[in-house]
């Protein structure tokens, strides 16, 4: 938290922050001085407003011109950026940031279930593993061989591999800023949402151009388009029952998002050495809660409103977020990021559908 709250000019405000940020249930530490517990909410308003009144903006222009939502988030915080150079916008700018992806992470527990995994079946969720890793791995080769950090490749690959956006920000928040800036995590979102949003019209129609059975087709969609309403969309665009079971197949590898986020973060944790001056890459608290709601909800009766009203709000979050990332971000590190910033997104999209189409094409054989 005390990184999610960063404020970087006045050591005044990051005093008074340090003194009352919580976690993300709002745990906040008391003070007996009432005064100094009413500077919070002034201290955030100016920021979160500016962030959720852009975020705002785009989901209208998203709905109105059935444009990415989350792209949309992303130009318009850009555009608005010099907004961060503002001492008042800054702590809600931090705040808005981090802790909303947080809990949209959480309410995305409310979509997976443990029957859901299982209904799967053993062949076809091994199949889907060879995806997420040749996926993975592409990704890694291509930022390596762009000589950028691994931890590039490692928030490229996985995000494409488990739910795109979502696996993004969660793999994200450990991470040392000093090997994946914030310019990185925007440029690779804006990848991830544009391939997302090309792949939902595209893949049905690779999948009829080849003859595929809605089992099939629902797998091949299921299985290779990164977000989770874009695959899901995608498979309803091919047929009902394919859109069913590619339902079935993405909320699979969205399950796997805490388990997923566990191994990066060993295997970060292994490479930067035991030195307490490295990050922390034990799993983080609100990928800990997204297990619990997960396994919870997959025994007790979870109103199926209650469902779509965690969805929705974790979708409305995670733009706030996005769009208060890219009001951070400053125009010139993008431009120095350039293609090696969407080059490992690209490459693990194309061998994420490459051996999608190959596993599924095996299962008609």
């Amino acid at each position: 938290m005390k990184n999610a709250l960063r404020v970087q000019s006045d050591p005044k405000v990051e005093a008074d922050l340090h003194m009352y940020a919580g976690d993300l249930f709002g745990e906040f530490r008391l003070s007996s001085e009432t005064g100094e517990q009413r500077r919070l909410f002034p201290l955030l308003f100016p920021g979160i407003a500016a962030c959720v009144t852009a975020a705002a903006a785009a989901a209208w222009l998203a709905e109105h011109y059935e444009f990415p939502v989350i792209l949309l988030g992303l130009l318009i915080g850009a555009s608005l950026n010099f907004l961060g150079d503002d001492r008042k916008v800054q702590p809600g700018l931090n705040f808005s940031a981090r802790q909303p992806l947080k809990l949209a992470i959480v309410l995305l527990g409310f979509q997976v279930s443990v029957d859901q995994v299982l209904a799967l079946g053993a062949l076809p969720f091994f199949e889907l593993i060879a995806i997420m890793a040749a996926s993975i791995m592409a990704a890694v080769l291509t930022s390596r061989l762009l000589k950028r950090p691994l931890e590039v490749g490692l928030l490229a690959g996985c995000a494409t591999a488990i739910c795109g956006l979502s696996a993004a920000v969660a793999l994200f928040a450990p991470m040392d800023r000093k090997r994946v800036s914030d310019a990185h995590f925007a440029v690779t979102l804006a990848g991830i949402s544009l391939a997302s949003a090309v792949a939902m019209s595209v893949y049905p129609v690779i999948g009829r151009e080849l003859g595929l059975g809605d089992r099939e087709a629902g797998f091949l969609i299921g299985a290779t388009i990164h977000d989770v309403a874009q695959a899901i969309g995608g498979g309803y665009a091919f047929s009902d029952e394919a859109g069913r079971y590619a339902t079935i197949v993405k909320l699979t590898r969205v399950a796997l998002l805490g388990p997923a986020v566990l191994l990066v973060g060993l295997l970060l944790k292994g490479r930067n050495g035991s030195s307490d001056k490295g990050p922390r890459y034990a799993l983080p608290g609100f990928l800990l809660a997204f297990v619990v709601v997960a396994v919870l909800g997959s025994w007790l009766p979870v109103p199926d409103d209650l469902r779509s009203g965690a969805l929705t709000a974790s979708k409305a979050l995670l733009v706030i977020s996005v769009t208060a990332t890219a009001m951070r971000t400053r125009l010139n590190m993008l431009g120095q990021i350039g293609f090696g910033g969407v080059a490992p997104v690209l490459a693990a999209t194309l061998a994420s559908l490459s051996v999608g189409l190959a596993l599924t094409l095996l299962q008609m054989s």
